[in-house]
């Protein structure tokens, strides 16, 4: 299972879920930092609007060919869970599943809305401090997620083209209090794709691996059995 984190994530920054979620699955856990993110190479250059397409469609199969990996579960959150739709339905290659955890697959105005407050107090909340312990060019990585989606050129952002082409089986939680987008995005995710579960958690933020870890790994074990159930 390759663990795909969010739009400020890094290896540290999943903490001991990753570990929780290969104990309770019996998978064994692959867990990186892309591209600008914890220890991996600084950004070189500002981000486009295509830089989740690049991830899913160049770096992550690249990635995937060093390790030998094939059919994989794709586990992302938030940018993390876009990239694993995108390499799904575009890249041409088998996955497993994906578990997808507040993914995006349109632009909605609560994710700008909750990027612009974000941004407004990286500065001053405490949250510059926050992420400093967990990326070697912090303000890289924040600026080459908050600049880019709030970029003009990333407003008709959209990836539902790609939902009819995954066809592996697919996991879509969400949190009710998700304060960077609606349950629309896993309405838009159940529309598209062919075999989707859905998984709605109360009193959950963005990070329901933070906010909802025991529902989350009960979710994904289910999953995960009836995926292999299923081909055994």
């Amino acid at each position: 299972m390759v663990f795909l984190h969010e739009g400020l994530g890094s290896v540290s920054l999943w903490r001991d879920f990753p570990q929780r979620v290969a104990d309770a699955t019996g998978c064994e856990a692959v867990v990186y930092s892309r591209y600008g993110y914890g220890g991996s190479e600084p950004l070189a250059e500002e981000r486009t609007a295509r830089y989740m397409h690049q991830e899913a469609l160049e770096s992550l199969p690249d990635f995937l060919d060093q390790l030998g990996l094939e059919k994989p579960f794709l586990f992302g959150h938030s940018d993390g869970g876009s990239i694993a739709l995108i390499h799904a339905g575009g890249s041409g290659r088998d996955c497993g599943g994906l578990i997808v955890m507040a993914p995006h697959v349109f632009v909605e105005e609560e994710a700008l809305s909750g990027i612009l407050a974000t941004g407004a107090g990286y500065g001053t909340s405490g949250l510059r401090q926050k992420l400093a312990r967990h990326h070697g060019d912090v303000d890289g990585a924040f600026r080459g997620w908050h600049d880019t989606w709030l970029s003009p050129a990333f407003h008709d952002w959209n990836i539902e083209d790609y939902l009819p082409r995954v066809t592996c089986p697919v996991l879509a939680i969400q949190g009710v209090d998700d304060e960077y987008g609606t349950l629309e995005q896993l309405a838009r995710i159940a529309g598209g794709v062919g075999d989707v579960e859905r998984c709605h958690l109360a009193d959950c933020r963005h990070s329901p691996q933070r906010d909802q870890p025991e529902a989350v790994i009960e979710a994904v074990v289910g999953f995960v059995r009836r995926v292999l159930d299923r081909v055994a």
